[in-house]
């Protein structure tokens, strides 16, 4: 899958059929104006100017920032290239983005459908949900197993691939028998990023990802973000932010969209040494239960191959005991023994420490950085021979 995206309109800027990367570069950029930056610096602003009748986008800094739209321009031109009435809204995390989607549209005496093996956060979420009277359903990822669960459901969770197991469901599918029991549909493209997946375009209402990963890819920003192209359901979600405040500082927006104008450099190094550490992996005895859909022989390759450009950069495995996990990582000298993901620098973590993950101790999250793909394998195999019994 080259995911080169050529024939796709790149939205507000940029030339039409242009390509992820012509598009990561131009988008949301202002039109150009002499002597001014061609991004310009972060606003910090409270409030703004505003004498006489209350008119125009900024008033007041929880309800917009100028920071903000032009990241949420550039987002919503990757998430859904050429569409038009596609809004998007960015949050403080990618929880806030989340909480977002679901508080807003749910309501006492709703029933929503979640993944049973999604986000170790979603368990909390759940409780919230119950609390608030919903009730929730939860089924696994894989098998497109939520079809079970959707009759009278007002909303579907989705999040494809799953964090941390790699699990893929037919979303398209899901979809379609989700609109016709009239549910809506929020997928969790966080993993997948735009440049892999498109979730709008395979029919979801809302595509909601943490900025915080593979999005910004430096470690160093809090994002979330959520897309729609339905007027009403964004506005519900825009009031949520307002009433929650769960914004984004223009600093962590504006280091956002810097950041973005990389990211096809980023994904394509990132994914392409991910396949190579996966089919390493695939041929070392110690390692079971190996998850990447790029690979052939995965599970979820044939309905990823379907749906997804590029197959992301997680790649997770088990070693046999948590103390083999344990010393496998403490022999890594490349990569940082951290949680989250997408990063430029490799990360790996035991899954299992923090528990609310149906996962074995000695299950292995990897996020494969942007390293040389010799030495980051090399490193990952030295550290296994190393780790022996």
């Amino acid at each position: 899958m080259s995911g080169s995206g050529k024939g796709d309109e790149i939205g507000a800027t940029g030339s039409p059929g242009a390509g992820d990367g012509t598009r990561a570069v131009r988008a949301g950029l202002p039109e150009p104006v002499k002597h001014e930056p061609s991004l310009p610096g972060p606003v910090f602003a409270a409030h703004f100017h505003l004498p006489g009748e209350v008119t125009g986008p900024y008033g007041y800094g929880r309800d917009d920032n100028p920071t903000w739209t032009l990241l949420e321009r550039a987002i919503g031109g990757l998430e859904a290239p050429g569409q038009d009435g596609v809004e998007t809204l960015v949050f403080a995390s990618g929880m806030a983005a989340i909480s977002s989607v679901l508080f807003s549209q749910l309501r006492a005496g709703d029933a929503v459908v979640l993944p049973d093996d999604g986000y170790q956060a979603l368990p909390l979420v759940r409780a919230q949900l119950e609390a608030y009277g919903i009730e929730v359903r939860t089924a696994p990822t894989g098998n497109d197993a939520q079809l079970d669960v959707l009759d009278g459901a007002k909303l579907l969770w989705i999040e494809s691939p799953s964090n941390p197991g790699l699990d893929v469901c037919d979303i398209r599918r899901l979809v379609k028998a989700a609109h016709a029991r009239g549910a809506l549909v929020a997928v969790d493209n966080t993993l997948a990023t735009p440049l892999g997946q498109r979730p709008l375009e395979l029919g979801a209402d809302f595509s909601v990802a943490s900025g915080t990963k593979q999005l910004t890819g430096h470690g160093d920003v809090l994002l979330g973000y959520v897309t729609g192209r339905d007027a009403e359901t964004m506005a519900a979600v825009r009031r949520w932010r307002k009433i929650v405040g769960a914004i984004a500082g223009p600093m962590e927006a504006w280091l956002a969209h810097r950041s973005i104008a990389t990211l096809h450099l980023r994904v394509d190094r990132q994914n392409a040494t991910a396949l190579a550490l996966a089919e390493a992996l695939r041929e070392r005895p110690e390692v079971t239960g190996l998850r990447y859909p790029g690979l052939p022989e995965d599970p979820s390759h044939q309905v990823a191959s379907r749906q997804m450009r590029r197959y992301g950069c997680v790649v997770s495995f088990t070693l046999a005991t948590r103390a083999r996990a344990d010393r496998f990582l403490e022999s890594l000298r490349l990569v940082d023994e951290a949680t989250s993901f997408g990063g430029v620098r490799s990360t790996a973590e035991r899954r299992g420490r923090w528990g609310g993950d149906a996962v074995a101790e000695g299950f292995i999250r990897f996020s494969v950085g942007a390293e040389d793909p010799e030495d980051l394998v090399a490193d990952v195999l030295r550290a296994l021979d190393a780790s022996a019994p």
